[in-house]
């Protein structure tokens, strides 16, 4: 059934991100005409060989929407023992990280400049990919525009066959209805399961990002989601 309903996702055309008109600055243009040959990696219509673009096998971590960058390069340089792959369509975004990863000299960092879902289905094998990271995506606030988010399924069950057994997915939200409509939405997923009894805790190792400091500004509470791909014993 999982695997049905991971091919209809071909058949859905709605995008989960709009593409909104911002300016970049004059630091992240400069990033990006500098950097960008670097450390982006161009979306293929084949499957990404992980090992040979970082040159070695250590875990992979996806974040999908990394806004800024912030967080991201932050995760990265204190864990040097994995290798971090950005989803990013916002370009701002994009020459905002580069010129992280290039003053950082994060060599475990790099950036897909695409949708994320098309390069998730497309450009990583099942089994494949250790965490997924979404930290504050879209909220898609109303109720015409619930179809647009991100975390529900059927992209749960396809964001589930990519990760290795016993990998997870950790998201982050401060809009309480999508925290809760995600909740139930990974726990119908049949290949997840929980790993904490309700929502989860913060995550020591998670820098707070900026759309947090919005939310907590705002008096938004946090809602955290940490979910594992069930193992052959589960």
């Amino acid at each position: 059934m999982a695997n049905d309903t991971v091919k209809n996702i071909r058949m859905r055309p709605i995008q989960t991100y709009v593409l909104r008109a911002g300016r970049m600055t004059e630091a992240q243009k400069r990033a990006y005409e500098t950097h960008s040959a670097q450390w982006c990696v161009p979306f293929q219509k084949s499957t990404l060989n992980v090992r040979d673009l970082f040159g070695n096998t250590a875990p992979t971590v996806i974040e999908i929407g990394f806004g800024m960058g912030q967080a991201t390069s932050r995760i990265a340089q204190e864990n040097p023992d994995k290798n971090y792959i950005g989803i990013e369509v916002h370009r701002a975004g994009v020459g905002r990280l580069l010129g992280d990863i290039e003053r950082l000299s994060l060599t475990n960092l790099r950036i897909i400049e695409y949708d994320a879902l098309e390069t998730i289905k497309t450009m990583f094998p099942d089994n494949s990919v250790s965490a997924f990271h979404i930290f504050f995506p879209d909220p898609w606030q109303k109720k015409r525009h619930h179809k647009r988010r991100l975390v529900q399924r059927p992209i749960t069950d396809l964001l589930a066959k990519k990760l290795i057994s016993g990998g997870y997915l950790y998201m982050v939200t401060d809009w309480e209805a999508y925290g809760h409509a995600a909740y139930s939405e990974l726990t119908a997923t049949p290949t997840l399961k929980n790993r904490y009894e309700g929502f989860a805790p913060t995550q020591p190792w998670r820098p707070e990002t900026r759309f947090e400091e919005k939310g907590k500004e705002a008096n938004h509470e946090i809602f955290e989601l940490m979910f594992e791909k069930k193992t052959l014993e589960d």
